[in-house]
């Protein structure tokens, strides 16, 4: 039996905790920026402030309380094109933006914009929709691996091109994720992981920087100006900070030698000047949010609804995992952000919508 009820306040709660969490941490990894030439102030606070944060808080408002989510699952497959297209946009003439030999961005103009968060959505979605029609089916092996090859064929392609491997690796996580979830064997999913362990070794074959990142995990001293540099530079950061950290703003390696400081490096920054206590903190708030999150799933109305509320749930909290893990050394750089915590309007407006999805769905739980 359904009844219409409020959205999830304790979800929410988690989730507010997260983004002030974040928005505290990031004002503080910032000023190890504010001596570094080529940063702007302005550009930042914009970026992060009023696209990702302000803009985000409304749009999930929007979306939470307003928008039918009756017409993601009509129009799934479109969305999904749309934004396999919009990621393409990257390798465009004038419009596409390379940086470190990667092309990522979108130039709007007054702003960049990263389409791989559309793609990342636009495929869950999609998922969500695709997988109810296989309901009966999806226990054989031959309609698990058609879906999933179906499902994550374009955005590998895509991925992979601009490159953008650790977005892809999120991406795989949810989807599968979500198959297990719809039905596929243990069996088979294991199958799956035993082949993608095969594909990253043929991948570190053909792209060296990918190699580089598996070397560099395996002996993070072999390279220490080169591949080894960030990790044994995080890893120096987090363990001075000890157990309750240097303190707000204090962290020495932010200001010189941590790179992306605001980036894929903002754990670094916790461990630092939050010290292990900071540190857990955040993982029990993201540990939170999986749980909750889940709950929503369990409780969703229909198949679509529960799969959407999984595939949301695993991209944000792999994501973030990911990146807390590679900045602990516990697996390769992934260059992922942290979410709700690293810079990135895209990233936090998108997370935010994905927020608001979720407690939209929270409001019609099954009782």
């Amino acid at each position: 039996m359904r009844k219409k009820q409020s959205i999830d306040k304790v979800f929410l709660t988690i989730t507010a905790a997260l983004a002030l969490v974040g928005l505290f941490v990031f004002t503080s990894a910032s000023f190890g920026l504010f001596a570094r030439k080529g940063f702007s102030l302005q550009d930042l606070l914009f970026d992060q402030v009023v696209l990702g944060l302000f803009l985000g808080i409304i749009v999930a408002t929007v979306v939470a309380f307003k928008f039918p989510l009756k017409l993601l699952q009509t129009n799934a497959l479109y969305i999904f094109m749309g934004s396999i297209l919009a990621t393409l946009l990257v390798f465009a003439p004038v419009i596409g933006l390379e940086h470190g030999g990667a092309h990522r961005w979108i130039d709007l103009g007054f702003i960049s914009f990263q389409p791989s968060e559309l793609l990342k959505l636009g495929a869950i979605i999609y998922a969500a929709a695709l997988l109810p029609l296989f309901k009966e089916r999806i226990g054989a092996l031959k309609y698990a691996l058609m879906v999933a090859g179906g499902l994550l064929l374009f955005p590998a392609i895509v991925l992979l091109a601009e490159p953008d491997t650790g977005t892809f690796a999120v991406l795989f996580a949810a989807i599968v994720a979500m198959l297990l979830a719809a039905g596929m064997k243990i069996r088979h999913f294991m199958l799956i992981i035993l082949v993608s362990v095969l594909a990253i070794g043929v991948l570190a074959m053909v792209r060296p920087y990918v190699g580089e990142r598996i070397l560099t995990f395996f002996d993070p001293s072999r390279d220490p100006q080169g591949a080894s540099y960030q990790i044994q530079k995080s890893l120096l950061a987090i363990g001075s900070g000890g157990i309750t950290g240097r303190g707000f703003g204090q962290s020495i390696q932010k200001f010189s030698s941590l790179p992306e400081p605001t980036g894929d490096s903002v754990f670094a920054v916790v461990g630092e000047e939050f010290g292990f206590l900071g540190g857990v903190t955040i993982i029990i708030l993201f540990l939170l949010f999986a749980v909750r999150g889940i709950m929503i799933a369990q409780k969703a109305p229909g198949m679509f609804e529960s799969l959407l509320a999984v595939g949301i749930v695993i991209l944000i909290v792999s994501q973030s995992f990911a990146n807390i893990a590679a900045m602990l050394g516990l697996i390769p750089l992934t260059g992922v952000p942290l979410v709700f915590v690293s810079h990135g309007g895209t990233a936090l407006l998108f997370s935010f919508l994905e927020i608001g999805i979720l407690l939209n769905i929270s409001k019609s739980a099954k009782s």
